[in-house]
Order: structure tokens, then C-alpha cells, then sequence
């Protein structure tokens, strides 16, 4: 191929310099150029950073590229010289075929602007093809008696040129019996054809050879040639003759492979060869040919391939018939391809934005993209939508290329992350369309403070706690993240008591525990109110405050205060007086306590411990009123001693005991007279008896002492023989050996005699008290079951106490529990006898006094257990079974309800149908003792 710019004049040259220089805008950022084709990579098109307004050098720097849709890229950014240069050889005809006007359009991007330029260039045509033929040789029928003017159809030369480059003329060689006449058609192609001048004689040339030549309107003139070969026929004079001379046909693109689009009819009056007719077609494209099938004798087009409206939207062809006598006609057809809607709207991002602040503005721009249909009319128009619940729009830029815009603020705590469905939707029947998701992520600013659960909290925690114990803990949440979301924890800073907060309560910044850092006491505070600061780590950082109050719980930590009878600061002991003549509970004193604790632990209790006549007296239980439990009498005793204890009801309980004394006498005269008629006794009788007394007891201890010695003796012996034979003694496993001896097989438990002497001024007044052993607990082998005499008990001891007069012990009463009037109620409340139903004599007393003191012994020692059977206090082995828990007060039955009258009721005593006992249940037999 020559080179097409070397034939260009000066006046070509001019006007391309012209062009090339020359850039006019096509609407608002619409750029335009023109080129030639068929230069060489690299050569400058336009200056486009001047026509961008910027420098050479911010190409790069913006970001500055090239967006083109579908095609090879034709061109190129220089960045030095910030001009348009081509990326390779642009071929026009390959481009744009014959179509007038070839424009190459593209967008440039500002990546920094995200603004989109549309720039057109167009490519100008040179002439760089020839004119040629389809067929090199082409043979052509002419029957001998054609008549002069008969036009034989001529094979037409196709140029790739348009304009003046393209097919001008045609040329046939000199000969005397052919013209050339060239016929144009609507669509600007020239069609040569062979008119006859001269009649044919085939006897003299059966064949004419010619050359046909095509000549372009280029400079140099290109030109292409055929060679005609026209065989002369024997006589047809009738040619084939189309019933129509156009056929057009419209069918849709998606029509079916190989379906009837139409058919073709020809017909010839000749008859037999010169009748029959062939179609075919005539100069068809090799597209033509690939795309469309002709039934040679019926005349029927159908198609081979599928049709494309978006490829070609029309098809022209001209089909010829053509009889055995070499006669032929021809007719176009056109065949018009339909638009279907068969292609999807898509998507092309161009830019996007992967994460936004939640503080941006409204109209922050997040992505840019593209969207394209294949189709055309209605089902390539477009329209672009995303969801509306979403704080976004889109906004139409050049071409069809959208912005996606915030229109909202955007809260991260709300929505963290957005999920965009961009949805894309032609106007075709019916509709096609295709979804495209946008993921944005918005990251957090610090807007958000920590938030507690409750606007107050509070807690309690028991007074004298350990220092370092925890006390509660508080949790603040913040909705941010990351580091905006990292909460510490803080006490506000004040003063307790003159001293800092921080040095009484501490809290874990991290966790929120709060921990106490002293040991708080309920008298001195009882309730502290806290300052908690919840603060993040963002930038500010925020905080919030909560209230938290902190109770401090009362413990039984302070024993009862007893105000009166206070203790004398001079050694002295205070004397309260009761006349001889009081009657049954006449009041003699008060005891006043208080406690420094509250509730419970403050409600006070009053008892007595002991007491020289323990009947005489009785002290209210909750009033502390101490009041005569019967009347006096002759025989009562000048000086009456009682401990008092007082107890409050926390847990455990503490106690305060105080010492009374009373004198029983009308005035402080007759307590002096009384005492100095106190005087020692000169009868030797009652000396006698004296030392009678002191040589029994002597006896006594004796006798108790062998009787000890001989039990260990038959232990130890009992305890070898088991050594031998412990199989017959598993059955007793059960009971402590501690707490019996075996003798002839039989387990007596080990009896603690208690013996009690007492003188008076005068000796005959003295008392030696011999309480009888019991064996109510010795458990007897089966051998000795029958055996109806106790093994301890000798007839020599019992005869020996006889004579010296032994006070035996009076049983106890079977219901020893407080009466109605006993029971506590308000302070005022009780007038009657609150003393229960405690021994009235000295003698009952001070044995109750040494069988518990007995009982703690016990303990004291740990060498035996609380006792033989359950409920007995660990008295019931030494002291009889007389002395179990059913003689200790129910205290369940005596319940002080604080501020009401109300007691709960003996549900026993009331089901059995007796009624308790009183406190002078012993009162007859005491009587008798003392007389005897």
C-alpha cells in the first residue's frame, strides 16, 4: 500500500494542520478533536491538560485517566507534555465502515474532582484502499439476438473510502460492440452495466473478453479491475421477470435458526431449459453469505446464524433469477432486523469510596459509576434507583455516568455498615434489569459517652468488714468503638469526716469493682453517697456520672450498757429495799440498760441468773422490773443477792450482768437491827450436829472415791478382755466408752455425785445435801434385763442418807414454760409474775446452778460429747433424765413482736389441754423439806 499522505497538496496539508489545531466543545465539558488515520503510535492528537486547565505535571498528580467502555483503547495520556496522543494505528474503515462521519468518543476522569470530560475525536479519512471486485473474472451470457441497447448487469467494485476517496468511476476497455453505462443507486453505490451497440453474431465471436476497471477520487486515483468474459448464447428472447422489484421483510432479532424469512418469485414464459430458473445471489458479502441461506429453486431466504440487532440493523442483497437461456433478472431485498430486548443494563464502577465518617456532610460523594444497554429505543433507555430508606441519593453526571451522595447525617452506633443495591432497569417489554452492591463501612467518631444501666444505684455492706473486700460493681456501656468505646472508671473526689474519700473506698478503673479500703463502723456512718465517673478514651473524651449509695449494715458488736443500778465508784454495794409487808409483785427496782447497736441488736432482754431465794423474786423479761414473785416471810432472809443478765437478741447475743442486793426490811433502821440480832449460838447441840454433818460428808467422799476406784479396775480388766474378744462388743459401738463401765455385762454410765454444804452464823441452821444417783441411762445387755435391782445402789447408802437426813431433790415440773402473763410484751405491759417456772426454793436453784456449771465442764474438757441422747443438754447422763430441754424455757413460744401486744400462744400446752405451770409448783413439797 502506498503511503496516503504523499500525494497531499499544500492546500491538503493546510487544512489538516487546521484541524488538527482546531477543538470546539460539543456542550458543557465536551472536548472535540480530529486526526487522520493510519498514524503512528505516539502522535500528538490534543493538548488536553490545556484544554483541562491544568499543568503538564498535575496529570499525574490528579489522577487524570482515560475511561473508555467496551473498546481497545485508541489513545493515550502523555504525561510529560500533557497532550492526547494515539496508542496505536487507527484504522477508520475498521471503525466506522462507510458511515460519513467517524467519531471516537471517550471520557477523561479527574480522580481528585471525580469529575467526568467527554472528549470526541474524530478520524479523518485518507485514501489508503483500493477499489476492488469481489470476483477477479466474471462471466457474463448474452444471447445472440439481443437487441442493440440491451444492458447486461456488470459485477459493481466496493471502495473502504468514503468521500472523495472512495468509488468515482468505472472504465471498459475499447471494443466495438460494448458500452459501459453506470447507474447510482439511493445509497450512493454506482452499479455499472453493458449496453449492447452492435447486434452479435455468435458464428463470428462467440466470446468478448473486456476489462472493467474502478477508479477512486483519491490523490494519487486507486483503482481496482475485473476481467468480463461475455459468451455469446444461442436465441432466448424471453428473459425471467420478479413480481417485484424490492422485497423488504422485518423480522425480530431473536428469531429462531433456520427460519423462512420470504420467498422470491420469478417467472419465464419460455419454455423447457430456457423456462426453468435458478435464484442466487448476486455480489453478496461474505456476511451475507454466512448469515443467510437462498433454496436456489424455490427462491426461499432463511437464516443460518442468529441475528443481532446491536451488530447490524439491516441487511441489504440482490437476488437474481436467472433461465436456461442464460436470460437472468434481478431484484433487492432488504431485510430490516427488529430490536428486541435481550440485553441486561450493566454496571461499571468507576470510583468508590470503601469507608465514610459518620460526621460527614450531606453531599459527600461515596462512589462514581457507569451504567450501559445494548439496546436501543425503549429497551435501551435506563433508569437508575437505589432503596429509599437509605441516607443516600443518586445524582446524574455526563453521559450516563452517576454520583452516589450522602443526603443525611449517618450514625455508626445506628448502622455500622451499609449493604448499597444499586438496581438498573431498562424500559423494555418486559423489563430486564440487574443489581449491583455497594458495601460501605462507617467509621466511628467519638460521640457518645458511657451510659450506666440505672441513673442511682445502692448496696450495703456490713459494719467492721475486712479492708480490701469488694463491695459492688458498676458497668458503664458506650455504643462507640475502638478506643472511643474503652471505658475507666473513676471516684469523684470529697471529703467523710474530714478525711478523703479515696482513702475510705477505692474502684478498679478497668472493671468497675469498688473495693473498701477501711473497716466502717455502723455507729460512727451509716451511709455514704458515691461519685462514679464512667470516661472514655476518645478524642475528647466523654464521661458520665452515676449516684451510688452505700449503706453500712449494724452488727451485734456492742454489748448492752447497763445505766442503773450504775456500779459504785467508792467500792460500796447499792441496797434497794423491800418491806416485809409487799405484797406479791410489788415493784422493788428497775434495771435500765441500752445498746449502742439498732434493730434487733438493740432489743433487750432481761433474766436472772441467780438468786438467794430464787421463788422470792421475779424480773420482767423485757422491762427489767424487778418484782416480789410472792409474799415475804419471817423466815426470808435479810440479804437477798440477785444476778441480773441482760441480753440482747443479735447474733450471737450479747450479755451484761449486773449484782442486786436486797434488804428485806420496812427502813434502813430495821435492816441495822436486824443484823446485830444475828449471833452465834452457844448450844453444844448444835455444835454437835455440826460436826456430825462434816463426818458424813467425810464418809461420804470415801465412799464415793473407792466406788471410783473399783469402776476404773473393772474397766481396764473390761478393756484388756476386748483386746481378745472384740467381736462382742461391736454392738455397743455406738456410745462413747468414756462414759460407762462394764460390770458382769452389763454398761452402767458413770454417776457424778454432787454434794452441797452450806453454814449459817449459827451451825444448827447448816444443811448437807445428798443427791440420790440416778441410772434412768445405764444400758443393760440382754442377760440382765430382767435384773429389776440398780447395780449401783446399795441399801447401806440409802439408810446411811435416812438417818442423816437427806433432802432428796423434788422432781421437776413436767412443763416448765412461761404462762401468759410471763410471756413478753411491751415494757408496761406486764404487771403479773415474769419469773416462769425456775425452782422457788435455794436448794432447787443451786443444783440447776451446778448442773450447768457441770455441763460447761464438759465442754470445757472436750473428753466426752454433750450427752447420752439427743435433747438433753448433756445433763441428762449426769443429772437424771429429770433434766432435759423440756425444762429449758421455749423460747419459740415467747416472740416479742416490737410495738404490738401480741405474743404467740403455747400451741402445745393449748393442745394437750393443760395449762403451764406456775412458778410455786414446788412450793408444798419445799415447805415440807425445810420442815423435815
Amino acid at each position: 500500500m502506498a503511503d496516503p499522505l504523499r500525494g497531499w497538496g499544500c492546500r491538503e496539508l493546510f487544512l489538516l494542520s487546521m484541524l488538527l489545531g482546531t477543538l470546539w466543545g460539543a456542550g458543557a465539558g465536551q472536548i472535540r478533536y480530529s486526526v487522520p488515520e493510519e498514524l503512528d503510535k505516539g502522535s500528538f492528537v490534543g493538548n488536553i491538560a490545556k484544554d483541562l486547565g491544568l499543568e503538564p505535571r498535575e496529570l499525574a498528580e490528579r489522577g487524570v485517566r482515560i475511561i473508555s467502555r467496551g473498546r481497545t483503547q485508541l489513545f493515550a495520556l502523555n504525561p510529560r507534555s500533557g497532550s492526547l496522543v494515539t496508542a496505536g494505528r487507527i484504522d477508520r474503515e475498521e471503525l466506522c465502515a462507510q458511515s460519513a462521519l467517524c467519531l471516537l468518543s471517550f471520557n477523561i476522569l479527574v480522580e481528585s474532582k471525580m469529575k467526568m470530560y467527554g472528549v470526541e475525536v474524530e478520524i479523518i479519512d485518507i485514501n489508503d484502499n483500493f477499489p476492488r471486485f469481489r470476483d477477479e473474472e466474471v462471466k457474463v451470457k448474452v444471447n445472440e439476438n439481443a437487441a442493440v441497447g440491451t444492458r447486461l448487469v456488470l459485477p459493481f467494485a466496493r471502495d473502504a473510502d468514503v468521500g472523495v476517496n472512495s468509488l468515482q468511476s468505472y472504465q471498459l476497455s475499447s471494443n466495438m460492440h460494448f458500452s459501459l453505462a453506470a447507474k447510482s443507486d439511493t445509497d450512493g453505490q454506482k452499479y455499472p452495466e453493458l449496453v449492447l451497440e452492435q447486434p452479435l453474431d455468435r458464428e463470428k465471436v462467440a466470446v468478448h473478453d473486456l476489462l472493467l476497471t474502478a477508479l477512486d477520487g483519491g490523490d494519487p486515483v486507486h483503482s481496482g479491475t475485473t476481467h468480463i468474459r461475455v459468451m455469446v448464447l444461442d436465441a432466448n428472447d424471453n428473459a425471467p421477470l420478479f413480481t417485484q422489484s424490492e422485497y423488504r421483510v422485518s423480522v425480530p432479532e431473536n428469531i429462531a435458526l433456520g427460519t423462512r424469512l420470504l420467498t422470491l418469485t420469478a417467472t419465464d414464459p419460455d419454455e423447457g431449459i430456457n423456462g426453468i430458473l435458478t435464484y442466487s445471489f448476486r455480489n453478496e458479502e461474505d456476511k451475507i453469505s454466512e448469515t443467510f441461506q437462498l433454496d436456489s429453486n424455490l427462491g426461499e431466504i432463511s437464516t443460518l446464524q442468529s441475528l443481532d440487532y446491536e451488530e447490524s440493523r439491516f441487511y441489504h442483497m440482490e437476488v437474481v433469477a436467472q433461465d436456461g437461456g442464460a436470460l437472468l433478472a434481478s431484484a433487492k431485498v432488504l431485510i430490516t432486523v427488529q430490536d428486541v430486548n435481550d440485553n441486561v443494563p450493566e454496571v461499571i464502577l468507576t470510583s468508590l469510596a470503601s469507608s465514610i465518617s459518620e460526621d460527614c456532610l450531606p453531599g459527600t460523594i461515596i462512589a462514581l459509576f457507569s451504567v450501559h444497554d445494548g439496546d436501543s429505543g425503549e429497551n435501551g433507555e435506563i433508569s437508575c434507583s437505589i432503596p429509599r430508606n437509605l441516607p443516600f441519593k443518586l445524582e446524574k453526571s455526563v453521559d450516563n455516568y452517576y454520583h452516589l451522595l450522602t443526603t443525611g447525617a449517618l450514625d455508626r452506633e445506628e448502622i455500622s455498615d451499609y449493604n448499597i443495591t444499586v438496581t438498573v432497569t431498562d424500559c423494555g417489554n418486559p423489563p430486564l434489569s440487574t443489581e449491583n452492591h455497594i458495601s460501605l463501612k462507617v467509621t466511628d467518631i467519638n460521640d457518645n459517652p458511657p451510659v450506666f444501666p440505672h441513673t442511682l444505684y445502692y448496696t450495703y455492706i456490713p459494719e467492721n468488714n475486712p479492708r480490701g473486700i469488694s463491695i459492688f460493681s458498676v458497668n458503664a456501656h458506650d455504643p462507640d468503638s475502638g478506643n472511643n468505646a474503652q471505658v475507666t472508671y473513676s471516684l469523684a473526689e470529697n471529703k467523710f469526716q474530714g478525711t478523703p474519700l479515696s482513702s475510705c473506698v477505692s474502684i478498679n478503673s478497668d472493671s468497675g469493682v469498688l473495693y473498701a479500703l477501711c473497716s466502717f463502723d455502723y455507729e460512727q456512718v451509716r451511709e455514704l453517697q458515691l461519685w462514679v465517673t464512667a470516661s472514655d478514651s476518645g478524642d475528647p473524651p466523654l464521661s458520665s456520672n452515676v449516684s451510688l449509695n452505700l449503706f453500712i449494715l449494724d452488727q451485734n458488736d456492742n454489748t448492752p450498757e447497763i445505766l442503773y443500778p450504775a456500779l459504785p465508784t467508792d467500792g460500796s454495794t447499792g441496797v434497794e429495799l423491800a418491806p416485809r409487808s409487799a405484797e406479791p409483785g410489788y415493784l422493788v427496782t428497775k434495771v435500765v440498760a441500752v445498746d449502742r447497736d439498732s434493730g434487733q441488736n438493740a432489743w433487750l432482754s432481761y433474766r436472772l441468773l441467780k438468786a438467794s431465794d430464787p421463788g422470792l423474786f421475779a424480773l420482767g423479761l423485757h422491762t427489767g422490773e424487778l418484782r416480789t414473785a410472792r409474799a415475804l416471810l419471817d423466815r426470808d432472809a435479810l440479804k437477798q443477792s440477785l444476778v441480773v443478765a441482760v441480753q440482747d437478741h443479735g447474733q450471737p447475743p450479747l450479755s451484761a450482768t449486773v449484782t442486786l442486793t436486797v434488804a428485806v426490811a420496812d427502813s434502813i433502821p430495821d435492816v441495822l437491827a436486824d443484823l446485830g440480832n444475828l449471833k452465834p449460838s452457844a448450844d453444844p447441840e448444835d455444835s454437835s450436829l455440826t460436826l456430825y454433818l462434816v463426818v458424813a460428808v467425810a464418809a461420804v467422799s470415801c465412799v464415793f472415791l473407792a466406788f471410783v476406784i473399783a469402776l476404773l479396775a473393772l474397766r481396764l480388766r473390761r478393756w484388756h478382755r476386748s483386746r481378745v474378744l472384740q467381736a462382742s462388743v461391736s454392738g455397743l459401738a455406738g456410745a462413747p466408752a468414756s462414759h460407762f463401765v462394764g460390770v458382769d455385762g452389763v454398761r452402767a454410765f458413770l454417776q457424778t455425785y454432787s454434794h452441797e454444804a452450806w453454814l449459817t452464823a449459827d451451825s444448827r441452821g447448816s444443811h448437807v445435801i445428798f443427791p440420790q444417783p440416778n441410772y434412768a441411762d445405764t444400758l443393760i445387755s440382754q442377760e440382765s434385763c430382767e435384773k429389776s435391782e440398780p447395780l449401783l445402789i446399795s441399801e447401806k447408802i440409802n439408810a446411811k442418807e435416812t438417818e442423816l437426813g437427806v433432802v432428796q431433790q423434788a422432781p421437776p415440773n413436767t412443763d416448765w414454760r412461761f404462762s401468759q402473763a410471763q410471756r413478753p410484751g411491751t415494757s408496761g405491759s406486764q404487771n403479773g409474775d415474769e419469773t416462769g417456772t425456775w425452782p422457788n426454793n435455794q436448794f432447787d436453784t443451786e443444783m440447776l446452778q451446778a448442773m450447768i456449771l457441770a455441763s460447761a465442764s464438759e465442754a470445757a474438757d472436750g473428753s466426752s460429747t454433750l450427752g447420752g441422747s439427743a435433747g438433753t443438754m448433756g445433763l441428762s447422763a449426769r443429772y437424771g433424765p429429770q433434766f432435759t430441754l423440756q425444762h429449758v424455757p421455749d423460747y419459740r413460744q415467747n416472740v416479742y413482736i416490737p410495738g404490738s401486744n401480741a405474743t404467740l400462744t403455747n400451741a402445745a400446752g393449748k393442745r394437750d389441754g393443760k395449762a403451764p405451770a406456775g412458778g410455786n409448783g414446788n412450793k408444798k413439797k419445799s415447805g415440807k423439806k425445810e420442815k423435815k
